[in-house]
């Protein structure tokens, strides 16, 4: 049968700033989005119905992932489906390279990888743009893994405006032991706060100017999370990675979104193994992977 394959990215929030909670329980954010090279790939076949089936990659446990329905990449070829006027008759079958929960947004990078193998498998050839209005009614980290590079996100991060950011950025991803619920990492973030005043978020000066001078040292200094606190209150192991990391010499460390996953940024390939390697003698997390960025969004890689 015909398949497409498509290959989505990961993301790490170089910056996240949280403002206050909206009356309808969601908070506005700023954030700089930033696309790395860890992958989740989705494969679309010709089915009688709508089929989900996952398997999992190098060292990402999938017990979690739901195969029915209720996956995003379903509701994305659902999506697609009612937009165009057609059954959602295909089978996907996703091979999870992206940290489940993690913080990472791989459910997102599904749904953007489901949208573009839909799109391609049943021929309807939608605008970019078209897809990427889909994207944005699944959740708000779908647009930027299907638009991948660096960004800009605003509002729940669904509005996003492509940031110039020189050169490639080498990371160093520590994995952690089970997932953190997002909904619950932002409410720790409120109770943290308490009735302290929140101002509108926005996206520090120091950290779009490191991006535009493609400053490794400067980008360090200037990574920022306000939900990382919450995070490392909910697992307080995190804090001992964090640590662990920046001894190993990291210019920069940080909760990745909503955690747990962390991430060290490193001056180049062979400091990035050196955090690597302490990351891994240390036992402070599950497991370590290298990456790059920015890398591209959701695209096509076969067919079939």
């Amino acid at each position: 049968m015909p398949s497409v394959t498509v290959r989505a990215p990961a993301k790490i929030n170089l910056d996240l700033a949280v403002g206050p909670l909206r009356s309808d329980g969601f908070h506005d954010v700023a954030t700089a989005y930033h696309a790395v090279s860890l992958y989740d790939e989705v494969i679309a076949t010709e089915s009688d119905g709508l089929v989900v089936s996952v398997s999992a990659g190098t060292g990402v446990p999938v017990e979690d992932v739901p195969q029915d329905p209720s996956n995003l990449a379903a509701a994305a070829a659902m999506a697609l489906a009612r937009h165009v006027g057609r059954a959602p008759d295909v089978a996907l079958h996703i091979t999870k390279g992206i940290p489940v929960a993690g913080g990472m947004a791989g459910g997102s990078a599904d749904a953007a990888a489901a949208l573009v193998a839909c799109d391609a498998l049943w021929g309807t050839a939608l605008p970019r743009a078209e897809i990427a209005g889909l994207a944005a009614g699944l959740g708000s980290d779908v647009p930027f893994a299907l638009l991948g590079g660096t960004a800009m996100g605003t509002g729940r991060g669904e509005v996003l405006a492509p940031v110039l950011a020189r050169g490639t950025f080498q990371w160093v991803v520590a994995l952690a032991d089970g997932g953190l619920s997002t909904p619950a990492v932002y409410a720790e973030c409120d109770r943290l706060r308490g009735e302290t005043p929140v101002p509108e978020p926005r996206v520090g000066d120091a950290l779009m100017a490191a991006l535009r001078a493609g400053d490794a040292d400067a980008l360090g200094a200037a990574l920022r999370n306000d939900l990382q606190e919450a995070a490392c209150t909910l697992r307080p192991r995190l804090r001992q990675t964090l640590e662990t990391g920046q001894e190993a010499g990291a210019l920069g460390a940080i909760v990745s979104g909503s955690g747990p996953t962390v991430v060290f940024l490193a001056r180049g390939p062979e400091h990035a193994i050196d955090i690597a390697v302490a990351l891994s003698a240390t036992g402070t997390c599950r497991a370590v992977k290298r990456a790059h960025g920015p890398v591209a969004g959701a695209r096509v890689v076969g067919e079939a």
